[in-house]
């Protein structure tokens, strides 16, 4: 399967799924990370504004935001632009209706990148919504820990890569 029909198979799956069961998965799938080695010892963390096909963040986030130092990607032109999510960040309505912190760019180091994605596969490829947006992030911060959240039937055997693509060192799902 090449990257679109990859992206179309995928869409065609999380159909048959209830937006409640997305839900109950996507919680299944926070409690994962949050009991992860690499979260726990994390102080700065990016994260993502989930958006409705994707693991639900937004609850995710407020539990957090408060513990640790939370980072979240927005769009501007063709980058990710990090930005902290503080106490008191409001947010707005970005690209792709992606709902993104209105804050300073934070410009500081993290200590794990948690990535969405359309689909992965068990050796940490990684394919997203074909715009390339996180490859260039990540590129930026290869020596920073990386893990891929995704639905289960998300996982496949292998996702079509290309030299740009940057893996994941861990995915998880529910």
């Amino acid at each position: 399967m090449d990257k679109k029909e990859l992206r179309t198979h995928i869409k065609s799956l999380k159909k048959q799924h209830s937006r409640e069961s997305l839900l109950e998965q996507s919680k299944s799938t926070l409690s994962k990370l949050e009991n992860n080695k690499a979260f726990i010892e994390a102080k700065t963390v990016m994260l993502y504004s989930s958006l409705p096909d994707e693991v639900y963040t937004h609850d995710f986030l407020e539990k957090w935001r408060n513990e640790k130092k939370i980072i979240l990607p927005t769009v501007v032109g063709d980058d990710i632009i990090p930005v902290e999510l503080s106490r008191d960040t409001e947010f707005a309505t970005g690209d792709f209706n992606i709902l993104e912190p209105q804050n300073e760019e934070y410009t500081g180091d993290y200590d794990l990148i948690v990535v969405p994605g359309v689909a992965f596969d068990r050796n940490g490829n990684r394919i997203g919504r074909g715009k390339g947006y996180y490859d260039r992030f990540l590129c930026k911060h290869l020596d920073v820990y990386r893990i891929g959240i995704c639905f289960d039937f998300q996982v496949v055997d292998e996702v079509p890569t290309e030299d740009n693509d940057i893996k994941m060192n861990e995915v998880i799902s529910l």
